[in-house]
């Protein structure tokens, strides 16, 4: 490249704005205030007039509706400012670069830069003073009056869900007084819209969150340790240093009053986070706190912990039960924070036990769907996550299965409640088993690589091939009712793991556990948008997840006739990768040369298990001749001895049903087995008590071409055919004769013949002399219409990565 010196080519100069509507230092301001849609930049020859010469090459970027002028820096202006001065620089060398004349019509030079100009009119609907606020964000604030003094608001933004209540607040000169909530300050247009400032800066110069307007100066003074002390130490040496016109750094210095600017700020930041341990602190916590005594106190409660929690908002639901106080969260949850649907809708979550109403759950709208995606699409190409490394992302994920793991009984008190689990179980299985899969992926993290491949080399040139495992981007998931925080872990463990950002979906009947999910994995210090919960029906949000052009990975676990529907929805939209885990009709073969009293208890299992909810439950058992009358009238008889109640009593074999519509489903399969002619041995009916049980069902005399042989049910319902003693292979064409191929069965004391018939069962997984025990290392999956692709074990990992290969030539 020629080397370019000014008396040869002239000078040019970045400026960010789309020349010439705005010109001037204020040009971004003033794009945000117009409510511009498009902000931008301009390389321009350089003038008598500076910002007036030929334009050289100009960028242009979308303008969001929340934006300010750091937001738009921090993303575009100046990452690709950067690029565009280099490709500017060379366009110059080559002797390519255009000198296009700036139109003088249309040009402003307003001035912004001054406080009196930036004072709030309020007369103007909600959009405009928000463009406002926004644009004269830090600098030079815009204003107004509160009680007698001048306040400036900082981080607005439009509020698209219902007005939260909040505490009057009288404002000079708006028709409407403002409401302090615990989310911040709600102000009023004059088209009855709203919108909401995250912080006030008083005439003093003080900041605080507005939230606390009314509570400011409450919070109590914490007493350093000898080690909080040292750090207070370094960092008054570094004020020192910055603010060298004050002879000596008290308590009651305020680090702009001393003189500091803005790029002072910039400057205390980063040499704090490189003397202080990495201590990662914002720009607004120094304008937050401009006190020493003040700043000391929010760097030691950064240092604590306690910052990072406050900055989580949470409306809980709470309720005394199971000798605890039980916090759910029931907003969506939105790139690190919980919100209302953009609508406002809500709906019940039932709990089945009784038929009451937990609590209202935001219903989620196509709006709050494309919100999500829109977070995670910007934490994995733009936020910390897509930078972090493997090992750091691991730490992470551990971090979130020991919160898992600490609040387990709050978890399985809310798994009891929401979906009927019994609490025993809900602990062992539905929780235990999500800190496990958890930590099994949180450990996979740093071991995700690709291999070199030996291709043909072509002489004289030398080849290196190479494959690399990346993740793929944004992934749906879309979970099932019957463990709704273990289908939760079981999917978004290894998604996170390959390092993707994810939308999760839980049930529409049970979301509650989804949602304290999301409260733990702030606190485990997961980036905004990484992991976002929408709450509400599979109709619109699911249905809208598998249309979305921004995801690139669907996972689901549900009916197959779902299935089929969010398959084509995926192919059609932008051909997604998907998994599907989908329904069953698991047979078991219970051989007569099995350990009797282990085919009795586990074949009980295989059925009964969390109430027959159970994905792989055994919906139909093959029982040898010489043994099927023995195994049904042992299996009454244990039936009987079940105790059917209250999920969270300890002693509780049995609980309800998961909700109603379910219930009613189950009644009329076995009416329908009656009427088909199969024996109803017991049960068969709905327990006379409130909430939605149903009592443990065996039918017996189920013959292939039935209803109840065909169907799964879902629920605890034993369905029992008999075979003929020493008809090995036609036992297996009967089992085989379904659609469906997720789980399988058999007991029998011979090793030959266990290994014979569980290679040729159709299914992802066959247990021999066992049932239901999976692994969160053992790949878990179906075939035929129960679905491909793996949850668990390395295989998982494929479901969320894709292969790059690269070949050079050397």
């Amino acid at each position: 490249m020629d080397v370019i010196d000014s008396p040869k080519y002239g000078s040019i100069i970045y400026h960010p704005s789309i020349l010439p509507r705005h010109r001037g230092a204020s040009a971004i301001n003033w794009t945000l205030i117009m409510g511009d849609k498009k902000a931008g930049f301009s390389v321009f020859w350089a003038d008598d007039g500076l910002d007036t010469g030929p334009i050289l090459l100009q960028k242009s970027c979308d303008v969001e509706p929340n934006d300010t002028v750091d937001a738009l820096y921090n993303r575009f202006l100046f990452p690709e400012g950067i690029k565009a001065m280099v490709e500017a620089v060379q366009l110059i060398a080559d002797g390519k670069a255009p000198r296009i004349p700036q139109p003088e019509e249309g040009a402003t030079y307003e001035g912004i830069q001054k406080k009196e100009n930036a004072e709030i009119s309020w007369d103007q609907s909600a959009e405009v003073l928000h463009n406002w606020i926004r644009g004269h964000d830090k600098v030079p604030g815009a204003w107004t009056e509160i009680n007698g003094q001048m306040v400036t608001f900082y981080g607005s933004s439009l509020l698209k869900s219902s007005v939260p209540s909040g505490e009057p607040l009288e404002i000079k000169g708006a028709t409407k007084p403002g409401l302090v909530t615990k989310n911040g300050l709600v102000l009023f247009g004059n088209d009855g819209k709203a919108l909401m400032v995250r912080n006030l800066q008083f005439e003093d110069g003080r900041m605080i969150p507005a939230s606390q307007y009314f509570s400011a100066g409450e919070t109590s003074v914490l007493e350093l340790t000898a080690e909080e002390v040292k750090v207070a130490g370094t960092i008054k040496v570094i004020w020192a240093g910055i603010l060298s016109n004050v002879p000596v750094i008290e308590d009651s210095t305020d680090f702009f009053k001393s003189g500091a600017s803005s790029m002072d700020v910039v400057r205390l930041v980063e040499e704090i986070r490189q003397k202080c341990g990495g201590l990662q602190l914002q720009n607004e916590d120094v304008y937050l706190a401009t006190k020493f005594e003040d700043f000391i106190q929010k760097v030691v409660r950064k240092l604590r912990g306690e910052e990072s929690e406050e900055e989580l908002v949470v409306d809980y639901v709470s309720k005394e039960v199971n000798e605890m106080t039980v916090k759910m969260p029931y907003q969506c949850f939105i790139n690190g924070q919980f919100t209302d649907a953009d609508d406002g809708k809500t709906y019940d979550t039932i709990n089945p036990t009784d038929g009451s109403i937990i609590c209202k759950v935001s219903y989620a709208s196509l709006v709050d769907v494309d919100k999500a995606v829109a977070a995670a699409k910007d934490a994995f190409e733009n936020g910390e996550w897509g930078r972090m490394n493997a090992r750091e992302r691991g730490r992470l994920m551990y971090r979130l299965a020991d919160l898992l793991e600490e609040n387990q009984e709050e978890l399985a008190t809310i798994e009891a409640l929401d979906s009927g689990a019994v609490y025993t179980l809900a602990l062992k299985t539905h929780i235990g088993m999500s800190v496990q899969t958890f930590r099994y992926f949180a450990g996979w993290c740093d071991k995700i690589q690709g291999s070199t491949i030996p291709i043909n080399q072509a002489r004289p040139n030398r080849n290196l091939t190479f494959t690399k495992k990346e993740p793929l981007g944004v992934c749906a998931i879309i979970i099932p009712w019957n463990y709704p925080l273990m289908m939760l872990a079981w999917k978004s463990a290894a998604c996170l793991a390959a390092g993707n950002t994810l939308v999760l979906k839980p049930a529409q009947v049970t979301p509650l556990t989804a949602l304290k999910f999301a409260e733990l994995s702030v606190k485990a210090g997961f980036p905004k948008g990484v992991i976002n919960i929408i709450p509400g029906s599979g109709g619109i949000a699911g249905q809208r997840l598998s249309e979305h052009p921004d995801i690139r990975k669907l996972g689901f676990t549900g009916s197959t006739a779902i299935g089929k529907q969010i398959m084509k929805s995926c192919a059609v939209s932008n051909l997604k990768k998907v998994s599907l885990e989908l329904g069953g009709k698991s047979p078991l073969i219970i051989f007569n040369d099995c350990e009797l009293d282990k085919a009795v208890r586990m074949g009980m299992g295989a059925v009964f298990f969390n109430k027959g909810e159970n994905c792989i439950a055994a919906g139909r058992l093959f029982v040898e001749e010489a043994i099927h009358d023995e195994f049904v009238t042992r299996v009454v008889e244990e039936i009987k001895k079940m105790k059917i109640g209250d999920p969270l009593d300890r002693s509780t074999d049995h609980g309800p049903q998961n909700h109603k519509a379910h219930l009613e489903k189950l009644l009329q399969y076995c009416e329908a087995g009656v009427k088909e002619g199969a024996t109803l041995v017991y049960g068969g009916r709905q327990v006379q008590r409130p909430g939605f049980f149903m009592e443990p069902t065996v039918f017996t005399d189920v013959e292939d071409h039935m209803y109840l042989a065909k169907e799964e049910s879902f629920g605890p319902i034993m369905v029992i055919s008999k075979f003929q003693n020493g008809d090995i292979d036609g036992v297996l064409q009967r089992a085989n004769n379904t659609e469906y191929g997720l789980a399988s069965g058999v007991f029998t004391r011979d090793i030959n013949k266990a290994m014979y018939v569980s290679e040729k069962l159709e299914a992802g997984t066959v247990f021999v002399n066992t049932y239901n025990k999976t692994d969160v290392a053992a790949p878990f999956g179906g075939v035929k219409q129960s679905g491909f692709g793996k949850d668990l074990g390395e295989e998982a990992l494929n479901e969320y990565l894709k292969t790059k290969t690269v070949t050079l030539e050397y």
